[in-house]
């Protein structure tokens, strides 16, 4: 009988315990860009692309959290931060002076080459070499929500020396670009090219025929990806300084073995 009364008092005890080990996990959720590919979008309603690749990786082996990403317009997720209802959102780059509710970043996770894109005609019209001067007088294309244009950039658009006109993705964009609604579009190289690439392979994209022909007319910056959190918080994610730690930490662990460049291969190669 005694022996019966060790044995269930063992049991409730490892349930307990296992329970409350499962119960120390913090729920957190960190916003990804939904309209960004191929980088970070959204696919089946399912978080998708290389910093998802990357990230995902790394909250893996994070201690005491259970991670949710969740894919959200990158407007959305830039409110979510300014409010301080989000924690963190993933891809932004580094700009303290027009997003001062972001803080900390993480360590980068990527680098990018920021472009522009243009239709063959504008380039054809006169040597487009300088950014912004040489493009004064013409509509760019941005995504909402995204700066990624510079210092120059911004003034000249205050200043009326030329428009920017901002769609929700990149898709968007393109076709905009294509049928003539907007001279030229900023952003990463290569996540301009997938998507074109895409929406070809889609028949939404009929270059030379019903839409322009796009060439790239020069490199704006190179610049990285980051995960960013919000600084307006006041309190409310006591367990952040810890996070950033143990993400920090996974994510220099994972360039240093080359872990990161290794997803990174792997990623293009089958996308």
């Amino acid at each position: 009988m005694a022996n019966k009364a060790h044995k269930l008092l063992a049991l409730l005890l490892s349930s307990t315990c296992a329970g409350a080990a499962q119960a120390a996990d913090i729920a957190v959720t960190l916003y990804a860009d939904a309209g960004y590919p191929p980088y970070s979008y959204e696919k089946n309603g399912r978080p998708a692309g290389l910093y998802y690749e990357i990230v995902s990786t790394a909250v893996k082996r994070m201690h005491g959290y259970k991670v949710e990403i969740q894919p959200v317009p990158w407007k959305r997720g830039m409110n979510l931060l300014k409010s301080g209802t989000g924690f963190a959102l993933y891809p932004p780059y580094h700009n303290t002076r027009d997003e001062p509710w972001t803080w900390p970043y993480s360590l980068p996770l990527y680098e990018e080459k920021v472009v522009a894109v243009c239709r063959k005609e504008v380039l054809a019209a006169k040597p487009r070499k300088r950014w912004p001067e040489d493009f004064y007088g013409l509509t760019i294309g941005n995504n909402a929500g995204f700066i990624v244009g510079g210092e120059a950039f911004e003034t000249a658009i205050r200043d009326g020396h030329l428009k920017v006109e901002e769609a929700r993705d990149n898709a968007t964009n393109l076709i905009k670009l294509g049928l003539k609604r907007i001279d030229c579009y900023i952003n990463d190289r290569i996540s301009i090219q997938w998507t074109l690439k895409q929406l070809k392979a889609e028949g939404r994209y009929d270059e030379g025929h019903s839409h322009a022909e796009l060439a790239e007319a020069l490199v704006i910056a190179t610049e990285q990806g980051f995960l960013g959190y919000s600084d307006r918080d006041n309190g409310r994610y006591s367990y952040k300084t810890d996070f950033v730690k143990q993400f920090d930490s996974i994510i220099y662990q994972m360039k240093r073995s080359g872990e990161i460049d290794t997803i990174a291969r792997n990623f293009f190669k089958t996308h």
